[in-house]
C-alpha cells in the first residue's frame, strides 16, 4: 500500500487501488501493440505500373509531286456575240432556234426586201438622171470653150458653163453613192452569222418589226471555252502564263479534263483579296457546257521529291506545327514545318525524314516520352 501526506491535515492517505489499476491498463494496451506487430519498422511501398497510350501511327513518305493551288470556278464561252439588225422592217424568216450550230457566214434570217430593192432601182434612175446631166453640160462646155477660144463668148459665160460641169459631175457621185448606200442596205436584209457556234438565245421570231439595233440572235463558242477561276493573295507569285491546269465537273464523275492558263488579270480583287485567271480548254466534242461548276487544279512547276504525312498527323499550337513521331515504344515530340497540301496529304519541309513512323490518332494524348501500344 501507498501512502502520501495530506496537505489540509498533516495525515496520509492511501493510493494503493488507483496504482493497480493504472498499471493493468498499461500492460494490456502494451500487449496489444506487440501482438499487431506495432513498433519502429516503416510499411513498404508497392511498385505502380506504366500506364501505355493507345495510337494508329503512319510512315512519313517521299513522293514525287509537282505543287499545286486548287480552287474552284466556272466554264464560260470562248467568245459570245449579239447579233443584231442594222435595219427597220419585217422580219420575214428567221432560220435558227436556240442550240442550232451555225457556220461563220451562214444567213440566220431575213428582213422582208422590197422596200429596200425599191430604193436600189430609185437610187439607179437618179444616178441615170445624174450622167446625163453631167454629158449634156459636158458638151455644151466643149462648144463654149470653142467660142471662147475664138471670143465668141464672154469670160463669165465660159465660166459659168465651167461650173455647171462641176456641179453635175458631184450629182453623179452623189447619185452613185446613194446607189450603193442602197444596195448595201439592201444586202442587209440578209443577216449573217459573224463567226461559227452554237445559238444560245433567239429574241425573235418570222412576222415580228424589229428596228435598227434590235437583238435578234446570241452566238456562242463552246468548240473552245474559258475555265475562270480565282487563286489567294498568297499564291499569286507561282501563277504563270501557259501553266497546266486539271479539273473535274459534277455531270461527269471520274474523268479529268485539262486546259492552260491564258489570261491573268492585272488586279485583285479589293474585297476578295483574289486573282481571276481564265484557262482555255478545248472542247471538241462539245460535251462539256458553259456555267458548269468546276474543281480546279492549277499546276505551279515541275515535280519534286516531297516528304508527306497524313494531315490527322498534325498538332496545331498557335504558330508551332509538331506531330510525335515513335521511336521503340516511346512517343516524341516533332516541331515541324508545313508546306503545300495534297488532297489529305501534308508536305513536310522541315523537322521528319522519310520512312519515321508518325502517329496519325490518339497524339492528343501523349506527352514527350510517354509509353505508347501501336494498334494493329
Amino acid at each position: 500500500m501507498l501512502e502520501r501526506t495530506s496537505p489540509l491535515n498533516g495525515g496520509t492517505i492511501a493510493v494503493q487501488g488507483r496504482v493497480r489499476t493504472g498499471a493493468a491498463v498499461m500492460a494490456v494496451i502494451l500487449c496489444i501493440a506487440v501482438s499487431a506487430g506495432v513498433g519502429c519498422k516503416k510499411p513498404e511501398k508497392k511498385a505502380v505500373k506504366e500506364h501505355a497510350v493507345n495510337v494508329q501511327v503512319g510512315k512519313a513518305e517521299s513522293r514525287s509531286l509537282r505543287p499545286f493551288v486548287e480552287s474552284v470556278g466556272t466554264l464560260n464561252p470562248y467568245e459570245m456575240v449579239n447579233v443584231s439588225s442594222e435595219l427597220d422592217g419585217i422580219l420575214q424568216t428567221i432560220h435558227v432556234d436556240e442550240g442550232s450550230a451555225v457556220t461563220s457566214r451562214q444567213v440566220i434570217a431575213e428582213i422582208k426586201e422590197t422596200d429596200y430593192r425599191l430604193a436600189v432601182e430609185q437610187a439607179a434612175a437618179i444616178l441615170k438622171q445624174a450622167e446625163a446631166a453631167l454629158a449634156n453640160a459636158k458638151q455644151e462646155h466643149e462648144r463654149k470653150e470653142a467660142l471662147y477660144r475664138e471670143e465668141l463668148v464672154t469670160k463669165q459665160q465660159y465660166d459659168d458653163i465651167v461650173a455647171r460641169v462641176a456641179v453635175a459631175q458631184g450629182d453623179v457621185e452623189r447619185a452613185a453613192a446613194g446607189v450603193d448606200l442602197a444596195k448595201e442596205k439592201l444586202t442587209k436584209t440578209r443577216i449573217h452569222a459573224p463567226m461559227a457556234g452554237s445559238i444560245n438565245h433567239k429574241k425573235v421570231t418570222a412576222g415580228d418589226y424589229v428596228r435598227n439595233g434590235t437583238l435578234l440572235v446570241s452566238i456562242i463558242r463552246i468548240d473552245l471555252l474559258k475555265l475562270s477561276f480565282t487563286v489567294s493573295e498568297k499564291d499569286v507569285g507561282s501563277i504563270r502564263e501557259g501553266q497546266d491546269v486539271t479539273f473535274t465537273v459534277d455531270a461527269f464523275p471520274g474523268r479529268e479534263f485539262r486546259g492552260q492558263v491564258k489570261t491573268i488579270y492585272p488586279t485583285l480583287d479589293e474585297k476578295t483579296r483574289s486573282l481571276q485567271i481564265e484557262a482555255v480548254v478545248a472542247n471538241t466534242d462539245r460535251n462539256l457546257k458553259p456555267g458548269l461548276f468546276t474543281r480546279v487544279t492549277l499546276y505551279t512547276g515541275p515535280a519534286r521529291e516531297t516528304v508527306i504525312v497524313p494531315i490527322t498527323a498534325l498538332i496545331y499550337d498557335g504558330s508551332i506545327t509538331k506531330l510525335f513521331v515513335v521511336q521503340g515504344d516511346r512517343a516524341k515530340e516533332r516541331k515541324v514545318r508545313i508546306g503545300r497540301k495534297y488532297g489529305e496529304l501534308m508536305e513536310i519541309t522541315e523537322g521528319l525524314k522519310a520512312k519515321e513512323i508518325v502517329v496519325t490518332v490518339g497524339q492528343n494524348n501523349l506527352m514527350e516520352g510517354v509509353l505508347v501500344n501501336v494498334a494493329r
